[in-house]
């Protein structure tokens, strides 16, 4: 039983069918991964999208067609209790509170991620939105369409400055990537907005740290903070979000403006199910794990990912990073690992030294720090599309991001808001409130 269709859950998946394909031909082993959705997210492509230079669904792997040889349920693991070895969850369509499913199991592997770690800060809540799936990367593109809509449709001074202000808090890759990419397609959209242009808008960072991209090192993630100053984004840091009630954002230097956007980046937490289980986990609400990435004490458990305390035996640090690198290494390992268990083989442990980090700040434009070799602009660039290409899962996910990337050699990306996507039936609606005058 897998729980969790992300980078650990699916590659843990992937990898179980490929070496134990006799065993589920002939039904000796099931291998069943729950998830509320059909599709895994490849996070890092997710600012490409945003900003439109890739398909939406180009950057996401559909569960079903990848593993065939599994049995995919879609929907909430509500709870786990290993001493029964037996979970519940909620499948895909019920309502919530309604009744819940137990499905046991022989074997574990929670791969349940992470959530978006909100802080109390009045408004953030009701107005701000994360960047973490590809919904949301939707959204904001459509959002910040809208937006330069809606400043282009009034003459109000006040509506247009807060239509075309945007503030992203959290200045790790996500803020950064997100930031630098959606900047770059709305002042590429200012040539369809004759009243607009780039200096009208306003694009604020704010940091809680005195410093952004702590993963590439000081001085590239200073050159990146520089860099995005000079195309006008705010790079505020040692900086909170202390209020946004009513899209009204207050700092902690004492600044407040309105804002039509308000983006969360500001970190991750562990799924919140691993603390509703008998699961050992520690004072951040991650599964204790060995080297071995089995959870500490039991038996028949398995753990990697966001979700995990793994140890780092590359000295890097104690535990490793929660990021796509290390999930997708570790997830060939647990599933190596369990292949070992299955075949009465001893285990290995998860080693990996972290290479480096590659960021994409726009079109053309990024920054990269791999193997103690810094590189920026359009070096950098490069080395960010063909790195995460060739982690793309897949060869047809590959060979579509790759169409997508040549078509935007030759034309231009597009620039249309779809934001009545969010508001599907309100055409349907208005023809009811017709029909019953």
């Amino acid at each position: 039983m897998i729980i969790g269709g992300g980078y650990v859950g699916m590659y843990t998946a992937l990898r179980l069918q490929r070496k134990l394909r006799s065993e589920l031909k002939r039904g000796e082993i099931v291998v069943t991964v729950i998830d509320p959705q059909s599709y895994m997210t490849y996070q890092p492509f997710l600012p490409e999208a945003a900003a439109g230079n890739l398909e939406p669904r180009h950057v996401v792997a559909p569960l079903r067609k990848v593993l065939r040889r599994c049995r995919v349920r879609n929907g909430y693991v509500t709870g786990i209790d290993h001493g029964g070895k037996c979970l519940t969850y909620r499948p895909a369509g019920a309502k919530d509170g309604g009744p819940e499913l137990e499905m046991r199991y022989d074997r574990l592997v929670v791969a349940l991620g992470s959530i978006s770690r909100l802080l109390p800060i009045p408004g953030l809540a009701e107005c701000g939105i994360g960047f973490k799936t590809v919904e949301e990367a939707i959204y904001l593109r459509n959002h910040v369409l809208h937006q330069l809509d809606i400043a282009a449709s009034n003459e109000d001074p006040d509506i247009r400055r807060k239509a075309l202000t945007f503030v992203f808090v959290g200045g790790g890759f996500a803020g950064v990537e997100a930031i630098a990419e959606l900047e770059d397609m709305a002042r590429d959209a200012c040539k369809w907005y004759p009243g607009i242009t780039g200096d009208d808008m306003r694009w604020v960072m704010v940091e809680a740290a005195d410093r952004i991209l702590p993963e590439v090192g000081p001085e590239m993630g200073q050159w990146t903070a520089e860099a995005l100053r000079k195309r006008g984004i705010e790079v505020r840091m040692e900086t909170m979000l202390k209020s946004a009630e009513h899209r009204r954002i207050v700092l902690s230097d004492g600044e407040e403006f309105e804002a039509g956007t308000l983006v969360w980046t500001a970190g991750v937490k562990a799924h919140p199910v691993v603390r509703q289980s008998d699961l050992p986990i520690d004072d951040k609400g991650r599964v204790k794990a060995t080297a071995e990435l089995v959870v500490e004490g039991l038996d028949g458990v398995y753990t990697a990912g966001d979700n995990a305390r793994v140890p780092d035996l590359s000295d890097t640090g104690e535990f490793t990073a929660p990021n796509a690198q290390h999930a997708v290494r570790q997830a060939k390992r647990l599933a190596d690992n369990i292949v070992a268990d299955l075949r009465g083989r001893p285990r290995k442990p998860y080693v990996h030294s972290y290479v480096g980090s590659v960021a994409g700040l726009g079109l053309h434009k990024g920054v990269a720090n791999v193997y103690g070799l810094k590189l920026r602009g359009v070096p950098a660039w490069f080395m960010h599309r063909t790195y995460h290409l060739s982690r793309m899962p897949t060869a047809n996910r590959k060979m579509r991001v790759t169409a997508d990337w040549t078509l935007a050699l030759f034309f231009r990306r597009e620039i249309v808001s779809l934001a009545e996507l969010e508001r599907p039936r309100e055409e349907f609606e208005l023809a009811g409130r017709d029909q019953a005058v």
